[in-house]
Parts: structure tokens; sequence; C-alpha cells
């Protein structure tokens, strides 16, 4: 009799092309929304506030950005990265319609790259996905790859497609909420002082606080999003890998380190786009991530005196204060305790 269980797919069993409808569709409650406050804590005003967020043309708040985000990333995991070793990192990511509590939002995949490692053990995928709300509103389209185990080492060796990423999402591609309207954007009650003007190019920002990474918390957090790879929950297959421990997953990093960014870009009220993403080094529980920020590039919005946009690259470390600004040693390579290095744009009040 033919297994009715599911292992995941492996390496050898994409192909270029390859369309994955993937199930379970989320419907995101104000209950999610309140598990996420508690498990990250951040204060960003917009989705914190019904009240502010209406005030500046939303329907009401949003939920987190980053929510959004791994609940269109946790669907894609079963059929993508189950067998993972690692997911490696983001490129060309869009946010588009706000979603709300209530909104139910689907991810639809398609397999855009593929490269067999020289080990011949494993190999890289690289996919599109793109998640839909209940109405078939676009809410995130984004790249990535992910390195996946080979079932069978023996498996012939696929082609090799490395797909065309953009190094940055252009300005003209953000996606602008039509009804925002920041002319009653309260300072105040955002918590900071601090506009798009008040930011130069090159200009690095030390987020000061640090979290420490409780075991349970991570597993709660990636369970929310039913994200189910194995690296994350088994530790009876995680104690015969490299590290002998489960792995934290990436994005539950990414969250930490957006939270801590408040201090000091508490006005980067919406995520408009993820140009770029590597987990440089893996995280574990018990590490304490600190966070700093170096403004890339700065971008007016056409027609729009009320907004800007900034490009930032968010730095996650661990174990110690970024006041150094950590990143690569002399030989180029991450540093050890360099755990992130995202690229994404934010818009942010003029």
């Amino acid at each position: 009799m033919a297994s009715k269980t599911n292992p995941g797919n492996y390496f050898e069993d994409f192909r270029i092309g390859q369309e994955i409808r993937h199930a379970t569709p989320r419907t995101i409650t104000s209950g999610d929304v309140a598990l996420y406050t508690g498990l990250y804590g951040a204060r960003f005003a917009v989705p914190s506030s019904d009240e502010f967020a209406r005030r500046i043309g939303f329907d009401g708040a949003p939920v987190d950005d980053l929510l959004a985000f791994h609940m269109v990333f946790g669907k894609t995991v079963p059929d993508v990265s189950l067998n993972a070793v690692a997911n490696l990192g983001y490129a060309g990511g869009v946010f588009g319609a706000p979603v709300y509590p209530g909104d139910t939002v689907g991810t639809v995949s398609t397999v855009i790259g593929l490269k067999e490692n020289s080990n011949g053990k494993t190999g890289v995928v690289y996919v599109n996905s793109v998640g839909r709300n209940q109405r078939g509103e676009m809410v995130l389209d984004y790249n990535r790859w992910v390195m996946v185990h080979k079932r069978d080492e023996s498996a012939p060796t696929p082609e090799t497609v490395l797909p065309e990423l953009p190094g940055v999402v252009a300005p003209e591609a953000l996606q602008i909420p039509k009804s925002l309207d920041l002319s009653a954007y309260d300072f105040e009650l955002a918590g900071s002082p601090h506009c798009w003007d008040d930011y130069a190019i090159g200009e690095k920002i030390d987020h000061i606080d640090g979290m420490t990474i409780e075991e349970a918390e991570h597993q709660i957090a990636t369970r929310l999003y039913q994200n189910t790879a194995k690296v994350h929950f088994d530790q009876v297959a995680a104690g015969a890998g490299r590290f002998g421990k489960r792995l934290i997953y990436g994005g539950h990093i990414i969250s930490l380190a957006r939270a801590l960014s408040f201090n000091g870009l508490g006005n980067g009220f919406r995520i408009a786009a993820i140009n770029a993403g590597a987990h440089a080094n893996p995280a574990f529980a018990g590490d304490t991530v600190f966070a700093w920020t170096e403004v890339l590039d700065k971008f007016e919005i056409p027609g729009r005196r009320d907004l800007g946009a900034l490009r930032l690259r968010l730095v996650a470390v661990r174990d110690g204060q970024a006041s150094d600004f950590p990143l690569r040693d002399a030989e180029g390579k991450y540093d050890s305790g360099v755990l992130l290095d995202f690229d994404y744009t934010v818009l942010i009040p003029r």
C-alpha cells in the first residue's frame, strides 16, 4: 500500500517552470496580531492603532508587514523547504495590498532556478512566490532561494539555471496604497520626531536594545506561520546535522531586528520592498540579538510631498552591542557574529 504521508520535495523533485499551488490558505486574525506583538514587541504606530492608521488613510490597523510576509512564506515550506538545509536569501520583494485582520492569504510559487552543489548531496532551489488575499489582490511578490537535500545522491544533475534577480526594487515599482495621506501624521504619538528629510545616505544607526531568544518563543513563532521545516523543530534530525541542534527560522531574526529598529526608525511605518537578504550565520536559542541600520539610499515618491522612501540595510548581530557596526571580516566574509544582512525599503513621512 502506498504511503499516505507527504515527505516533502527533495532537490531532484523540482523542475524549472514548475508551479506549486500551496495548501492551507490562512485567515489572519486579531489573535495572530496579538501573538505576534507578544513575540516581538514591535511598537510601530500604524499596525498598533486602528485610529492612528485611519488618520493616514488605512481602513484600520493593517497587520505588521512582516507578519504578512511570514504567513505567505509559511505556506511555501511544506512544498519548497521541508527538507531544507537552510533558507539562503531573498530578492525582488514587493508588498502590495495591505493585509487586515480577517483577510485570507494563499500562496503560489514558481520554480525559477536550480543549481546542484558540488558535494552532490544538496542543491539550491530558486522560487518566485506570490501571496494574494481573498479578492485576488497581490499582497506580496518575492523571490527566495533555499538549499535542499537530495533524496538520492545518484540522481541526475539538472541543468544549472540561475535566475536574473534585481539588486534593488526600483522606486517606480513600489506600490503605495492610493488612500494614504500623511498630512495628519502625528509624530508625537508615533514615538519619533524624525522624518525622511532627517536621514542621510551612509548614516548608520545603532538601535541599542537587545533581545534574547528563548527556545519556546521561536518554536511558537514558527508554528504561528505554519512553517513546518524540520530544521526548526526536530531535534532527532537536527542532532545528526552539522550543528547538533535546531536552527531558528531566519524570519524570526528579521522580525526581531525590525522590532529593535523602532528605536531610531520609529516612523518607517510601512515596508514597501525587500531588495535583498542573507542569513549570514545560523541563530540558536539563547542568542541575544542586537541590530543596526545603514541608510543606503533615499527615494522621492513621484507626485508625493507627504512621504518618501528609505532604502535600508538592517544588520542583526548576536551577543554584543552593535555600536561598532560589525559586518564582514578582513577576508570579506561575514563576521561570525552577524546573523542577518537585510536590504529593504520603507515608507516614511516627509
